[in-house]
């Protein structure tokens, strides 16, 4: 019996949701919290028949939705191999095709967000840019990383499909060597940049909401995955890192 084989044998019905009412609870206040910061933009432009703040309140519902998506998946096929039971070898790509499109949407939005923004952050335009072209910069070097060391399966959360990814070796390369969160830590920072280079705080506000919430998702359910499937590796110096 393989080791991903084991977890599910002795899985229970309350390691299915184990972190979740806790993740719903901040969700709801985190979303809240975000939408309370959010200006009104009465004389600023609209895009696809739509204003700042909602398309601001659109990204934060859609970081919402995607990360309950990436717990139900994760922990329906860590504990139920539910997604290899209907997709068989290809169900990690059909995770894929669910997954990259949330993703790649966060940032779409915060650029809708800040193209339709006239509410400025702190005017000072200069200091803004550039430390919003560093953030991106930083960001695009973490996702480098992720791609060329970590790899996109892995990022998926290989580890919850196949032993073999479970059983990879820690990566200690580019921004690995500096960070063993390389997409939550430093790729959410280009979010950030984003906002910055529109000069927009309704953008930055979701930027940050954002930023904030992929944390949530690492508390409440990629740590307590990551306890059962690496168990004790987690404090030897082999612990694989997280995305």
């Amino acid at each position: 019996m393989s080791h991903l084989e084991n977890i599910r044998a002795n899985a229970t019905n309350r390691d299915l949701i184990e972190g979740q009412l806790q993740h719903l609870g901040i969700a709801v206040f985190m979303g809240i919290g975000a939408c309370s910061l959010l200006v009104r933009v009465d004389d600023g432009p609209w895009y696809l028949m739509l204003n700042t703040v909602t398309w601001a309140k659109f990204a934060i519902i859609l970081a919402i939705v995607h990360q309950f998506v990436v717990a139900a998946v994760f922990r329906l096929q860590l504990y139920k191999n539910w997604m290899s039971k209907r997709f068989g070898d290809r169900d990690m790509q059909v995770w894929a095709a669910i997954f990259m499109p949330l993703l790649i949407a966060r940032p779409l939005l915060i650029m809708l967000t800040g193209w339709s923004d006239t509410t400025p952050i702190t005017g000072i335009r200069p200091a803004e840019i550039i430390l919003g072209l560093a953030l991106i910069g930083v960001a695009g070097y973490g996702l480098y990383s992720v791609l060329e060391y970590f790899t996109l399966p892995r990022a998926l959360g290989g580890d919850h499909f196949r032993d073999e990814y479970a059983q990879m070796p820690l990566v200690n390369q580019g921004i690995y060597k500096y960070t063993d969160n390389g997409m939550y830590g430093v790729v959410f920072l280009g979010l950030s940049g984003i906002a910055l280079l529109y000069g927009s705080w309704n953008a930055l506000v979701v930027a940050l909401f954002q930023h904030a919430y992929i944390w949530v998702h690492m508390y409440c359910t990629e740590g307590p995955d990551m306890r059962r499937i690496y168990g004790t590796r987690l404090t030897e110096k082999e612990a694989p890192p997280t995305v």
